[in-house]
C-alpha cells in the first residue's frame, strides 16, 4: 500500500488528544527604526492573528487531515477561552471534553514578528498543578472520550494539564482498552511515559530528558534513541532533528533515518504538533511505524514552509508524498 493510500484512510479516524490548550497570538509588522526611548526596534503593526496552539493545534491538524479529534483539556473562564473554543469548533474539533477553570487563565502566547524574525514573545499562563476537583473532571472526560477513540495523543507543554496522576491513569485505561498511545513530551516529565507506543521528542528534548550531553554525530543520536527505548520500555521513539529530518528507533530493528522534505523553512512554530498528529493518525489508520513516520515527515516539511501555527491539508500532504517514497 502506498503512503498516499495510507494517508487517504485518515478520514473520520477518531483520536483522543489530551494536553495543554493555549492561544497562539501573532503580531506581525515591519521595523524601520529604533525607539528613542530604549535600544529596541519599533514594530509597525500590519496584522494580528490568533489561533489554537498546543494541544489545540494538534487537534486542528488532525481535523485538517480529515480525522476526528476528541480534545480533553482546560481553559479559563475568560474571553480568550471562549474565543479559543469557538475557533476549535469552527475547525471541526470536538471540545466537549474541555473543562473551564475559574481559577486559572486561558494560556496565551503572544509573538511579535518583524518580517520573518521573532522579536519578542510574552506569555500569560499558570503552570501550577490542577486543582483536585478540576483533575477529577478531566478524568471523567477522558473515560467518556477514550471509548470512542482509536488512539491517544498526550500533548505535554508543561503547563499543568499533564501531571503524574493523569499520566498514570490515562496509560492504565488506554492499555486496558488496547488503545495506541503516542506522546509529544516535555523534558521535566520525560521519564513518566513508560510503555507508550511512540514518543516524539526533538533532539534537545531527547538529550535533556535523559540528562545526556547533546549528541554530535549520527552514532551518538542512535545511542540516545536506544537509551530511550530501554529507559521508557516504549515500542518506538521518533526523534525529530530539524533540517536533518527524523530518526526512528524500534526494539530489535536498525535505526531508520528519514531526510527532511522541507524545501524552505519559514517558521517551525507548531511543527511538533503536526508530526505527532500525523504520526498518530497513520498508526490509528493501520500504518506501520515506518510508513507513519514517513507520512509525518512529509507533513512537517509542508508546515514549516508556512508562517505561524499552521496545519496541513490532505491535498498538500498528497503532493508532498508524491515527491517522496510512494
Amino acid at each position: 500500500m502506498t503512503l498516499r493510500t495510507r494517508a487517504a484512510r485518515f478520514g473520520g479516524m477518531p483520536v483522543l488528544v489530551i494536553g495543554d490548550l493555549m492561544v497562539d497570538r501573532f503580531i506581525r509588522g515591519a521595523v524601520h527604526r529604533l525607539s528613542p526611548e530604549a535600544p529596541v526596534p519599533v514594530v509597525d503593526v500590519q496584522e494580528e492573528k490568533a489561533m489554537p496552539g498546543g494541544a489545540g493545534n494538534v487537534a486542528a491538524n488532525i481535523a485538517a487531515l480529515g480525522g476526528r479529534p476528541l480534545l480533553v483539556s482546560v481553559v479559563g473562564e475568560d474571553p480568550e477561552g471562549d474565543s479559543l473554543l469557538a475557533a476549535l469548533r469552527g475547525q471541526n474539533v470536538d471540545v466537549e471534553g474541555v473543562v473551564s477553570d475559574a481559577h486559572r487563565p486561558t494560556i496565551v502566547k503572544t509573538r511579535v514578528v518583524a518580517g520573518h524574525q521573532q522579536v519578542v514573545r510574552f506569555d500569560r499562563e499558570s503552570r501550577s498543578p490542577l486543582a483536585t476537583s478540576v483533575l477529577a473532571q478531566l478524568m471523567e472526560k477522558v473515560r467518556d472520550k477514550l471509548s470512542q477513540a482509536r488512539a491517544v495523543i498526550l500533548s505535554d507543554y508543561g503547563k499543568g494539564v499533564i501531571g503524574a496522576r493523569l499520566v498514570q491513569a490515562v496509560l492504565a485505561l488506554a492499555h486496558r482498552q488496547k488503545k495506541l498511545v503516542t506522546v509529544d513530551p516535555k523534558v521535566e516529565h520525560f521519564l513518566r511515559y513508560r510503555r507508550v507506543d511512540c514518543i516524539t521528542p526533538n533532539l534537545k528534548e531527547a538529550a535533556e530528558g535523559l540528562r545526556a550531553l547533546p549528541p554530535k554525530t549520527d552514532e551518538e543520536v542512535d545511542g540516545l534513541g536506544r537509551r530511550i527505548l530501554r529507559r521508557l520500555r516504549c515500542h518506538a521513539a521518533l526523534i525529530t532533528r530539524g533540517d536533518r529530518g527524523m530518526s526512528l528507533y524500534r526494539e530489535g530493528r536498525p535505526p531508520l533515518h528519514i531526510p527532511s522534505q522541507a524545501r524552505e523553512v519559514f517558521d517551525v512554530t507548531g511543527a511538533g504538533d503536526t508530526v505527532i498528529a500525523t504520526l498518530c493518525l497513520g498508526l490509528a489508520a493501520g500504518a506501520g511505524l515506518e510508513d507513519a513516520a514517513r507520512i509525518a515527515n512529509a507533513a512537517a516539511g509542508v508546515v514549516v514552509g508556512k508562517l505561524g501555527t499552521a496545519t496541513v491539508s490532505p491535498a498538500e500532504l498528497r503532493a508532498a508524498l508524491s515527491t517522496g517514497r510512494k
